[in-house]
């Protein structure tokens, strides 16, 4: 399991200095308890969860892990990763979801944003219909934090009703490997499964474990006769591997998924790489957000051989669409155009990165051309919202607006989403907002998720008070300036990728030199669902209730 190799580079700017920063977060979050934690589980016989996953996945493959800023600017820093690792990895040469509990953080237990993560890593699963393993190794709900992760239409129970559905209803494969403690309500994720395997000596699962019961009911019993590999491999039936340590457990649960039949899959055309390296990316995106690039230049560096297809490309053309390859997978295109763009002779030039009723009506025809020819949409986001004003509004920029986000929210086919720079007001609803349910959102490290900018906030707010004053031509009141600060300060710390990351509104931030790599195994992931991709899960069709 390896990301792409960095690639020196000569460049330094915004996007350089955030990718250094954010990798750091990740090197010290991927540590989880610390040092002294993952001694503490090798003296115990254990892998790591991170060892286990590297050791589950094919050699030298990517791992496209979501969440892994969740939660870090919470709980004093107790919780990196919400004590969870969740992802897509290469398993004997298949997508593999792969929930693993990092018993490094408080045992494995569950916080609020655990359950978070362990419903979005199901949901991929169930919308992508590929199989899931999850690697068990937790002490339960973390009861400080209870209010946040046992009740409530989205707490624990609904991982229990997505692997009800996965098994019941979807047929997805669900293989449960239980390397540690397994308890109480929790003992019901592996239970839900079609496969349980245990490790001999280091796991237990149980409703309660012995002091539990010794408080309950009097008896005095060790963990492994009540609740061991043993025990539940050969007197209560409910497991069904007991192996001799993590590597043979991993080792079986490879042997397993490579029995799966294989995934059906349209036949790829040979690939070339992309027109530039993917590194040559740092040296796109300007020092400031604000000013202008092509955005064509970002898709060189991402398609194969850089070629786009462009659909009306003389129409609109602060929206880009075509159709493209990346490792051979076909995929529509639409993208933000930035910059001033020259209009037609005798019309004004528009602002790139902003939605006009005539880019909307362009893009939805295309989503809507998309979607009947069954080819997934790769949404590349630098957007700043819809055009106001009189000509917008008399054009009919609502209706077109609407026609645009109705066509990407019923379009049947995978959705997956790159932001690169801002993703703003409407315009980022409609450019598959992640209200809408896409596949995959990956962001930059230069993604700026908002309803609107700093300064434009600030106008909107203190505008008045502050065009009073200048027009009185005296200073704005202490307590303005103040507010006006404060809000800077606040909308720039919630416009940094690393904040939209740990409250899990982006899946991950990556890297421009991984970028093209995670896209197409997101592709290659959501391609194994041919049916439509419509929010969590879709069932197939079945008799009506009470019907034959």
């Amino acid at each position: 399991m390896v990301c792409v190799a960095r690639t020196a580079r000569r460049v330094s700017g915004r996007l350089l200095q955030l990718a250094d920063d954010i990798r750091a977060l990740e090197a010290r979050l991927r540590l989880g308890g610390g040092p002294d934690k993952i001694e503490k589980q090798h003296k115990q016989g254990k892998l790591t969860a991170r060892e286990r996953v590297e050791r589950l996945a094919d050699p030298s493959t990517p791992f496209l892990e979501i969440g892994l800023l969740v939660a870090h600017d919470r709980y004093d820093g107790q919780a990196p990763g919400a004590g969870v690792i969740t992802g897509i990895a290469m398993v004997e040469g298949r997508e593999v979801v792969v929930v693993a509990n990092d018993a490094t953080v408080k045992a494995g237990s569950w916080w609020p944003e655990t359950i978070t993560k362990i419903l979005r890593a199901q949901e991929v699963a169930m919308r992508c219909r590929i199989p899931i393993i999850y690697l068990v190794d937790s002490a339960g709900v973390n009861l400080p934090y209870q209010g946040g992760v046992f009740p409530g239409q989205y707490g624990a129970a609904r991982i229990f009703y997505y692997n009800s559905i996965m098994r019941r209803y979807l047929r997805i494969p669900q293989f449960a490997a239980v390397m540690g403690q397994c308890v109480a309500g929790g003992a019901y994720l592996p239970a839900l499964s079609d496969v349980i395997l245990m490790v001999k000596g280091t796991s237990f699962m149980g409703l309660g474990g012995p002091n539990l019961v010794k408080g309950a009911t009097g008896q005095t019993v060790d963990g492994e006769t009540l609740g061991g590999a043993v025990t539940h491999t050969e007197i209560s039936g409910v497991a069904h591997y007991a192996l001799d340590d993590d590597p043979a457990c991993l080792d079986k649960l490879r042997e397993l998924v490579a029995r799966l039949p294989r995934p059906q899959q349209s036949a790829q055309i040979a690939w070339r790489p992309p027109a530039e390296p993917p590194s040559t990316l740092y040296d796109v995106l300007p020092a400031d957000h604000r000013m202008s690039y092509d955005m064509r230049a970002v898709l060189k560096a991402l398609l194969d051989e850089g070629k786009l297809d462009e659909f009306q490309p003389n129409l609109a053309k602060e929206m880009i669409c075509g159709d493209a390859h990346i490792e051979g997978i076909p995929v529509g295109i639409i993208a933000n155009q930035r910059g001033l763009i020259k209009g037609r002779p005798g019309e004004r030039p528009r602002f790139g990165g902003i939605i006009y009723a005539e880019s909307a009506e362009k893009v939805a025809y295309f989503i809507e051309r998309c979607d009947k020819q069954g080819i997934p949409i790769l949404f590349v986001q630098d957007v700043s919202g819809f055009m106001v004003g009189p000509d917008a509004e008399h054009e009919g920029i609502i209706r077109a607006g609407a026609r645009f986000v109705e066509a990407m929210a019923c379009a049947r086919v995978p959705k997956i989403v790159l932001t690169v720079n801002h993703a703003s007001g409407a315009g980022y609803y409609a450019m598959a907002g992640q209200g809408f349910d896409p596949d995959f959102i990956l962001s930059w490290p230069t993604g700026r998720m908002a309803v609107m900018e700093g300064e434009a906030a600030v106008q909107a707010v203190h505008g008045p008070a502050l065009d009073a004053a200048k027009k009185s031509g005296q200073e704005p009141a202490r307590e303005v300036l103040d507010a006006v600060e404060g809000m800077r300060v606040d909308y720039e710390t919630q416009l940094d990728a690393r904040y939209a990351a740990a409250r899990g509104f982006v899946d991950t931030i990556v890297y421009p030199e991984d970028s093209r790599d995670l896209l197409a195994m997101a592709l290659r992931a959501a391609n194994q669902n041919r049916g439509p991709h419509l929010g969590a899960f879709v069932l197939p069709p079945m008799p009506t209730v009470g019907g034959e």
